[in-house]
């Protein structure tokens, strides 16, 4: 089974009207103020996972200041997976600069069935201690429930783009020792975090932590899936695409040029997301969350 961890859909009014949206939340115009930023919704999706040959996907909104309209992302985000309940498996944006709404809405999103939080972002200025601590204060309640939190993370050097903020990595380590017993994806390799896996107490502190590969075709050399095996090991790297920002054939593509081996590739295009979300693997695919 073939699944892309890490996706982007949004509803019809913001793909429409992205002008409008813009306007309303700055850290929105500066990822999707271009034009040439696609926006997809579920149909889109599915037709590139049909073209090449994933089976499922996780599906994740914006992480929007406004309560409000992070509710409204969620809620497309279970009518896409109710389209597609085979094929979609929504994660939960949350307005992290709200607590008390954000711990409202993560319990309502969880009880109707959504797999995990995220991919939250600092896209503005980048994650601070105090908003680490209100994180740990909102998720803390989850661990060892198996409910993952997808967080952004951008490499702290080399060329900009749009919502590349100044990354402190050490806040990220903290991150990790306030919620040992949570299961957390560190988007885009972690920013490359996992290198510093190499001291014995940043791999203690990153016992539970994965890393998904969006955007790396883009950030990084193939080498970094040898680099990253070598490390970490196979068991905690998830492919994702960050669709629709490059298509599943690229990183395909990259694998095969950096010769990773036929197992490796089967783990991280699919049977660690699906030992991650659901537990265990099986020929068929995991049962939908909300059965579970």
């Amino acid at each position: 089974m073939v699944i892309d961890a890490h996706t982007h859909l949004f509803p019809d009014e913001v793909r429409q009207d992205r002008s409008s949206f813009c306007r309303r939340d700055r850290a929105f115009q500066i990822i999707y103020g271009n034009e040439k930023s696609r926006l997809a919704g579920p149909e889109d999706l599915v037709d590139m996972m049909d073209r090449n040959g994933v089976h499922r996907s996780v599906i994740c909104g914006f992480p929007w200041k406004d309560p409000g309209l992070c509710r409204e992302g969620n809620d497309y985000l279970l009518y896409a997976s109710g389209k597609f309940p085979n094929r979609l498996i929504p994660f939960a944006s949350l307005p992290v600069c709200s607590p008390r709404r954000a711990e409202r809405m993560l319990d309502r999103c969880l009880a109707q069935g959504m797999a995990g939080i995220g991919e939250l972002a600092f896209y503005e200025r980048g994650i601070s201690p105090k908003d680490i601590r209100g994180l740990s204060s909102l998720v803390r309640p989850l661990a060892g429930r198996g409910i993952p939190l997808l967080l952004h993370v951008n490499e702290p050097v080399g060329h900009d783009y749009p919502g590349k903020t100044p990354q402190d990595l050490q806040v990220i380590y903290r991150l990790l020792l306030a919620l040992p017993d949570l299961v957390i994806i560190l988007a885009h390799w972690g920013g490359g975090f996992f290198f510093y896996e190499l001291m014995p107490e940043v791999a203690q502190a990153a016992k539970n932590v994965f890393y998904d590969t969006a955007a790396s075709p883009l950030l990084f050399h193939p080498r970094i899936y040898g680099l990253a095996v070598k490390i970490i090991g196979s068991d905690r790297i998830l492919w994702g695409s960050d669709y629709p920002l490059l298509s599943p054939a690229r990183y395909f593509r990259e694998m095969e040029e950096c010769l990773l081996p036929r197992r490796v590739q089967v783990k991280i295009k699919g049977s660690n997301a699906q030992r991650l979300l659901w537990g265990k693997e099986s020929k068929d695919g995991p049962p939908k969350k909300n059965q579970v």
